[in-house]
């Protein structure tokens, strides 16, 4: 089975290097016309750029794709939403989104400025919050859309001196999870991809050896699957270096202690069987998780 983007309309934001670069020539390549969206900032957010983004159009339109460049920053809502407009008045829709901007301002929490954290919320969180709004009607309309945001192992464990990171990454999955349910009567898909990559956001964190097994392009196979017509919903899919898997947040069994005195002693006393994986499960959403706990209840109610 081929995965295609014939006739569809692609916007990539972060796209002026690194991975962004790859899914932008990816989609392309696979018949996609694409907005390359890149402030062209350096990696801790300063400064602003058109040439990164102009370099990769060259490039798609000199292997004969269709491409546009935008250096919307998409801490700008009216920035994105003239970008989108852009993509509306050159080709008449909007099919996929991938929410591939990012900064890094790392360092310990105690030594963390509240600006930089702040900051990367902005650019992470709220970045992909502005350009799915803003393409969000269309897809409606369309009763098709594909979006993809960008999380990390970093906001799904935890990672030292990343508390700004993380944060904005975990963000992202609650955002996804709920928006898949939004938009899957539309069919707007929504999934996020978890890359392990070397690009410039990573290049003097990592030994050299370590970077040069992660080359970018064996992540943008995920970014595809997660773009096509047939992906998924509500699906995490972490890759890196050659290898795929999936993370999910999960629900244990648990344990029943009613309400009553004495809970809080037999719940430390019971945590170990609280927090077992055996049995564990992935609620459909919010209300299936309550409903869960209902249920437990009531198995352990007695009769009136």
């Amino acid at each position: 089975m081929s995965i295609d983007f014939k006739g569809r309309v692609a916007i990539v934001t972060g796209a002026g290097n690194g991975l962004g670069r790859q899914h932008a020539l990816a989609l392309a390549a696979r018949g996609a016309r694409v907005v390359v969206n890149d402030l062209g900032g350096t990696r801790d957010g300063s400064g602003a750029s058109a040439s990164a983004a102009q370099a990769v159009v060259r490039e798609i339109v000199a292997a004969g794709g269709e491409a546009i460049a935008s250096g919307a920053s998409v801490t700008d809502f009216d920035a994105v939403q003239a970008m989108v407009a852009q993509a509306m008045d050159a080709w008449g829709r909007v099919d996929v989104l991938v929410n591939n901007a990012g900064i890094l301002r790392d360092k310990s929490f105690a030594k963390m400025e509240l600006d930089d954290f702040r900051l990367v919320l902005d650019v992470h969180l709220m970045g992909a919050v502005h350009c799915t709004k803003a393409v969000w009607p269309i897809m409606t309309a369309q009763k098709y859309g594909r979006v993809v945001m960008t999380t990390s192992s970093s906001g799904l464990y935890g990672n030292f001196g990343q508390a700004n990171y993380s944060a904005a990454k975990m963000a992202l999955v609650g955002l996804m999870k709920t928006l898949a349910i939004e938009g899957a009567k539309n069919d707007i898909r929504v999934n996020c991809l978890a890359p392990t990559a070397a690009t410039r956001m990573t290049q003097d964190l990592l030994p050299q050896p370590v970077l040069d097994a992660l080359d970018p392009a064996a992540v943008v196979p995920a970014m595809l699957v997660l773009a096509a017509h047939d992906a998924p919903n509500r699906t995490i899919l972490c890759a890196g270096a050659g290898g795929f898997e999936a993370a999910h947040v999960t629900l244990t069994e648990g344990v029943w202690l009613g309400v009553c005195d004495g809970v809080p002693e037999q719940l430390a006393a019971q945590l170990a069987a609280v927090t077992a994986r055996r049995g564990e499960s992935v609620p459909e959403n919010a209300l299936a998780q309550a409903q869960a706990e209902v249920a437990k209840a009531m198995a352990h109610a007695k009769p009136a």
